[in-house]
């Protein structure tokens, strides 16, 4: 069946590279297969599928067509449950017939997805998942992956933090892929720098009571000479820097510091002026023509600067696209031959997919919190670019292999 399906897209995909018009060939399908309910995650997915939309919308300058065909988005719910997510990824691929599909928005239920793509032999896109083991061993060739992992994250919060030997931390973040990985990339990062991790805490999803470990992690830290600092990296779970914040780390000369996170959580960090982290985006950090029009229509059409995730659909949607503009044929070898080291253009800059496991080379961004009263959250102010050559991402999966 996957066969007659692949045989029916390189026959409608040469026929559209032909003299056929729009109206004579089949739309391009794309599948979306995110959690949109529930989860407090559900906000970063209407994040990605805004700027998925207007990735398309920008990539092919109001047409929504490549090569004369319609691109035609599909849109399922996971309700980020594993489980779903696989049905739905397969039903997509198979009833659908869609060419290649972007999701999940929770790392845990996009690494149950990976398998599919390669029972189907078609690509999937992951986006906005983080997670390193998305693109590690248990991954595919199938599987590109647009937004960034935890090692990016976790090396340029190293670098934000300038770690020496005075430097003693420990960690705080949630109980699955995304957390794990997170804080296994950042002891990887502090390696050799002589800073110290002297405790890790994990906590499930959708925590709100922190009181505990708080404790636990003021303990690890208060009796330690040099510089103290509690890192936070957590997605969707309550307001852990509200409950640290409370608890007044400062009589204990403790720090907090964690990464960049959407506008709505941006709010509570007017609480930590100075702080300094790393973040994927902030909408005035980038200086680039696709970030300018990305933030003058999104101000015009929601009254609103794009946000976070916002910049990590449109970068998957202008992959995609630039991927099928270049491709001479539109089965799954020709695209994967055509991503393997191809670089893109999107409102962070360029983007380059590595070619050993199909990780999105990206920068990330130096920020200091600082607290304006005329605007509603704090405002991740820029210190400096972290270009992607300054970090040292490990490969996650060898696809020459």
């Amino acid at each position: 069946m996957r066969k007659f399906i692949a045989a029916l897209a390189l026959a409608a995909s040469t026929l559209a590279m032909g003299t056929a018009g729009a109206q004579d060939g089949d739309p391009v399908k794309i599948a979306l297969i995110h959690g949109m309910s529930g989860s407090p995650l559900e906000a970063f997915t209407k994040q990605t599928h805004t700027g998925f939309e207007m990735g398309l919308e920008y990539a092919t300058d109001g047409t929504m067509e490549v090569k004369g065909r319609k691109i035609e988005i599909i849109k399922k719910d996971t309700q980020f449950k594993p489980d779903v997510a696989r049905a739905l990824l397969a039903e997509a691929y198979g009833d659908d017939e869609a060419l290649i599909a972007v999701g999940d928005t929770s790392s845990g239920v996009a690494l149950a997805m990976l398998p599919v793509a390669a029972e189907y032999e078609k690509i999937l896109m992951v986006e906005p998942a983080v997670a390193d083991s998305l693109t590690g061993p248990d991954s595919n060739r199938y599987v590109f992956k647009t937004s960034r992992n935890s090692s990016m994250d976790m090396q340029a919060q190293a670098l934000a933090l300038k770690p020496d030997e005075n430097l003693h931390v420990a960690t705080l973040a949630e109980d699955y892929a995304f957390g794990k990985d997170g804080i296994a990339a950042f002891k990887k990062a502090l390696e050799g720098t002589g800073a110290t991790v002297v405790a890790e805490e994990y906590v499930p999803l959708k925590t709100t009571d922190y009181t505990a470990t708080v404790e636990r992690l003021f303990n690890a830290l208060k009796d330690k000479d040099g510089r103290k600092v509690i890192l936070i990296y957590v997605a969707g779970s309550g307001d852990p820097i509200g409950a640290l914040v409370g608890a007044d780390p400062s009589r204990y000369g403790i720090e907090i510091s964690t990464g960049g996170n959407i506008l709505p959580v941006l709010e509570t960090y007017k609480r930590v002026p100075g702080m300094e982290g790393a973040i994927y985006y902030y909408y005035e950090a980038p200086d680039n023509e696709i970030n300018d029009w990305l933030v003058e229509e999104h101000m015009k059409r929601f009254d609103t600067p794009p946000d976070f995730f916002t910049a990590g659909g449109m970068a998957s949607a202008l992959a995609i696209v630039k991927a099928l503009e270049t491709a001479e044929e539109w089965d799954t070898e020709t695209l994967i031959e055509t991503m393997e080291g191809m670089s893109w253009e999107t409102p962070k800059g360029t983007m380059t997919f590595r070619p050993e496991d199909h990780q999105a080379l990206q920068s990330m961004y130096h920020f200091k919190i600082k607290v304006d009263d005329d605007v509603k959250w704090a405002i991740p102010e820029l210190v400096r670019e972290i270009k992607a050559d300054e970090m040292d991402i490990p490969v996650g999966r060898n696809n020459q292999e």
